[in-house]
């Protein structure tokens, strides 16, 4: 036991340049508790404080793979992740995977330098809003559906009810602000490096790693071991910050009769959250 404790400090006090590296994989959205599995900052909190409380540590690496989610968590997690950096003077270097796509290029824009694949899906600078109308469905199978409100507008956008213009224009607005303001933030952190104009680049579209290249949108191509190697030396060690589950199997299969029933209805978000996850990245082509 001793051997393996002298071990551990000889590790921690060795030669090696030492990278924490936190993985934000998924679609960012609030923590909703059961078993969705989303970026929020409830979640990534423990991991975010443990990769930058590693002594001696030359760099926090971001791998990213996210086709986006909610603005708020986005904006959450890339400030909580300025504010460790300024406050342990740690360089921050993300790296993009698959998909750094709308607030997953936020994310991605918390670092000092992004890198990504040629193939990296990357962009994506803009707010969207989608559902569904059935104005004429519930008349047609004979059902009668009755909405009171205290508010003209808090029925705003009822699938069930005729679409509104006023409610078509404040939704709009609505969209603009958080345009503008994805906008400010993209700005700030990529500074002159952005080459294109603000209407090639901020029209919500999104493109591969090589031409995000071209646009300033990242600062080269490269993935995580080819660029740590090359700034500490091919002698250079990774330490993961792992998610902490809230699943267990043994846990599951011990479980009374009486939480069956919850198990169920965990079961029926799983599927629901993953139809939802996969309308994300589809928006992507992926």
């Amino acid at each position: 036991m001793l051997g393996r404790l002298f071990s551990k400090l000889l590790f921690w006090r060795g030669d090696k340049a030492v990278i924490a590296v936190v993985r934000l994989k998924g679609v960012i959205a609030p923590s909703t508790g059961g078993v969705r599995k989303s970026l929020n900052l409830e979640t990534l909190e423990p991991q975010l404080k443990k990769a930058f409380s590693i002594g001696n540590i030359k760099a926090v690496a971001l791998v990213i793979n996210s086709p986006g989610g909610s603005p708020v968590q986005s904006q959450l997690i890339a400030d909580r992740i300025r504010q460790l950096a300024s406050k342990n003077d740690t360089p921050v270097i993300a790296f993009c995977e698959d998909a750094a796509a709308s607030g997953g290029y936020w994310l991605a824009c918390a670092a000092d330098e992004i890198y990504a694949s040629p193939a990296s899906i990357i962009g994506s600078i803009g707010v969207v809003s989608s559902g569904f109308g059935f104005p004429d469905l519930l008349s047609k199978i004979g059902i009668e559906r009755r909405v009171y409100t205290a508010g003209t507008s808090k029925a705003m956008l009822d699938p069930f009810q005729p679409e509104k213009e006023a409610d078509v224009s404040h939704l709009k607005s609505l969209q603009a602000q958080l345009h503008d303001h994805f906008i400010s933030y993209i700005k700030s952190r990529r500074g002159g490096k952005i080459t294109a104009p603000d209407d090639e680049v901020f029209t919500g579209a999104f493109w591969s790693g090589s031409t995000a290249l071209e646009l300033g949108l990242i600062d080269a191509i490269g993935n995580l071991h080819q660029v740590m190697a090359q700034k500490f030396g091919q002698d250079y060690r990774l330490v993961t910050m792992s998610a902490k589950s809230n699943f267990s199997l043994l846990s599951a299969l011990s479980s009374s009769a009486s939480s069956k029933e919850t198990m169920m209805g965990d079961a029926t978000d799983a599927v629901i959250n993953k139809l939802d996850e996969r309308s994300w990245w589809s928006r992507l082509g992926l």
